[in-house]
């Protein structure tokens, strides 16, 4: 017997049922991220820098001298994955090793003349961007119920409200 035969083919244009999805804060954080990531490489295409490339510049020149292991301790990433971020970092210039003067064995890290210029630069493109979201997140948070039935599904708000309520187990 052929299962496929005994399948319905799904309309193109109907409806799709999410199921469970839309009651689960972690899908509907997933979501809200995948819009906040597209908002920013909308607003970042022009200087093409994403998110991680903007923690490590701004952890950099916060912190000049700090080592790859810090920085990749720091932001969560393997160190051997953070020798690729720097690398094309250093490709663009924004970013200069220079020798530890603690440890001869690890590099210390800078941002250069232009990686500063870049990181004032895209300081004011981000507080942009966030404030888009900060604004909506904030009108959430206040309970504003017209907001919450535009942005964040009901259910998902009375599952967090429910799970919050819940006593701890």
């Amino acid at each position: 017997m052929d299962d496929k035969a005994q399948v319905p083919d799904a309309q193109a244009d109907a409806p799709l049922d999410f199921g469970i999805l839309p009651e689960l804060i972690g899908y509907n954080l997933r979501r809200a991220q995948v819009q906040i990531f597209g908002d920013f490489a909308r607003t970042m295409a022009e200087v093409q820098i994403t998110p991680g490339q903007f923690g490590v510049l701004s952890l950099i020149g916060a912190n000049p001298g700090l080592t790859q292991s810090a920085l990749a301790r720091a932001v969560g990433i393997e160190r051997s994955t953070m020798v690729a971020v720097i690398d094309s970092l250093q490709r663009r210039d924004l970013v200069e090793r220079k020798p530890s003067r603690v440890d001869r064995r690890s590099n210390a890290l800078v941002l250069t003349k232009t990686g500063a210029e870049l990181l004032d630069r895209l300081i004011p493109m981000i507080q942009g961007h966030e404030c888009k979201f900060a604004a909506t997140l904030t009108q959430v948070l206040n309970n504003e119920p017209a907001v919450i039935r535009t942005s964040i599904d009901p259910a998902a708000v009375a599952s967090i409200w429910q799970c919050a309520s819940a006593p701890a187990k």
